[in-house]
């Protein structure tokens, strides 16, 4: 009897394209620091990502593309973005006034983004002016946290102000998506969220009442956080995974999951070991959430940003005024509970507020892929979104210094 030897297994086309595509992307992630540190820090991360990743991707160099290998990388990246930011916020916090008055203002900015966004754009279909709107109102919380951290502001009243805001303004515009911009009823849609938040409830409940009062189980998670097997890390990449799966069935946005997954984990979080923050945030922000921000750079009509200058300066204009202004004026003229006397403060504050990208791309993407608005437009939206993200907290940013100057002296 002849035995055949067994042929290696070759790796298919579409790996060998993904596993180039990371290459580049690698490349990226290791030049992002070194272009940050040359410019003093005048350059955010998060533009530095951006722009690079539209050097590599298919506008320009065409050296890298967004597959299913990548694509799937890229929603991991997106999930862990906004589970730190879900970490961040205190529930209690949106319950406060404070939280009810940031929700209100976010409604008022809604309210006036439509109003314009219908009279700009009159023959488009209303869905179409509500993604502009919801597009132009939102806030980047999860790409503000760095900068605050590394501002010292984050336990600051100004910090609570801008994770309250953040908040409102990641949370709000998720769930105006999955009610207004869905292929379903209103009213299905909202029996659908109240069913997601449900099944949220119960993951979030079961494991802490039933599993955590297990002593083994107790021990293997705060004993196995210090060996190879980071078993608090993987319980967190499991609950993430398990919520962004459940939003995808119930036909809603990941970023909801990964939402619900960071107010989870808030709340449940290991207590035994110091060290698993800084580890989940190690993985997140050493490798997944800045593939997302690269791949967001890639998915860029550069073409069509270059092509329409003055449509890009109107919306980071319409952002500015329809979210930061609404903010301002409030924080201004009524009691929000933010505490903020200082009129620098409130100006940041409006600053921060405006910062926006991450829901920028995810409504973006859903607007085009529902044929709702152009992929022209989808594209001078997301360089909007990093203008802000490069313009505005460097705005916010002299007031910081010229506080601090007398204190120096």
């Amino acid at each position: 009897m002849e035995l055949v030897p067994l042929a290696a297994p070759s790796a298919s086309p579409t790996s060998d394209e993904a596993l180039l595509s990371m290459f580049w992307i690698g490349c990226v992630l290791v030049v992002s620091p070194l272009v940050v540190r040359a410019s003093r820090g005048l350059l955010p991360d998060v533009v530095v990502l951006l722009a690079l990743g539209c050097l590599i991707g298919p506008g320009v160099l065409a050296l890298a593309e967004v597959g299913s290998g990548v694509g799937l990388v890229r929603e991991l990246g997106l999930g862990l973005l906004f589970l730190l930011a879900g970490t961040e916020i205190d529930p209690a916090t949106l319950r406060a006034r404070q939280g009810r008055q940031a929700a209100l203002t976010w409604v008022l900015c809604l309210v006036l983004a439509l109003g314009l966004a219908w009279a700009l754009i009159p023959d488009e279909s209303l869905a179409a002016a509500t993604v502009l709107a919801i597009a132009v109102t939102s806030t980047a919380l999860g790409t503000l946290l760095p900068i605050l951290k590394d501002r010292g502001q984050l336990d600051s009243p100004l910090g609570t102000a801008v994770l309250t805001h953040g908040a409102v303004g990641e949370l709000m515009p998720v769930m105006a998506m999955a009610l207004l911009l869905s292929t379903r009823s209103t009213w299905v849609s909202a029996g659908v969220l109240l069913a997601f938040f449900a099944l949220a409830a119960l993951v979030a409940v079961l494991p802490h009442r039933l599993v955590m009062r297990v002593p083994g189980i107790r021990a293997a998670l705060v004993e196995g956080a210090d060996t190879t097997a980071q078993t608090a890390i993987r319980v967190t990449f499991w609950l993430l995974l398990t919520l962004m799966a459940a939003a995808s069935v119930f036909e809603l946005d990941v970023v909801l999951g990964a939402f619900a997954a960071g107010f989870i984990v808030r709340a449940v979080r290991p207590r035994g070991f110091e060290a698993y923050e800084e580890r989940l945030e190690g993985a997140a922000y050493g490798f997944f959430v800045p593939v997302f921000f690269v791949t967001s750079g890639m998915n860029v009509d550069v073409a069509a940003v270059v092509e329409q200058p003055f449509l890009l300066l109107g919306l980071v204009v319409m952002i500015l005024a329809l979210r930061g202004g609404p903010v301002w004026l409030r924080e201004r003229f009524t009691r929000t509970g933010s505490g903020l006397t200082d009129p620098a403060d409130r100006r940041r504050l409006a600053l921060y507020a405006a910062t926006g990208l991450p829901i920028i791309v995810a409504v973006t993407e859903l607007g085009v892929s529902r044929d709702l608005i152009p992929g022209e437009v989808a594209a001078v939206l997301v360089a909007a979104g990093a203008f802000t993200v490069l313009i505005f907290p460097f705005l916010a940013r002299p007031a910081e210094r010229r506080r601090s100057a007398p204190a120096d002296a």
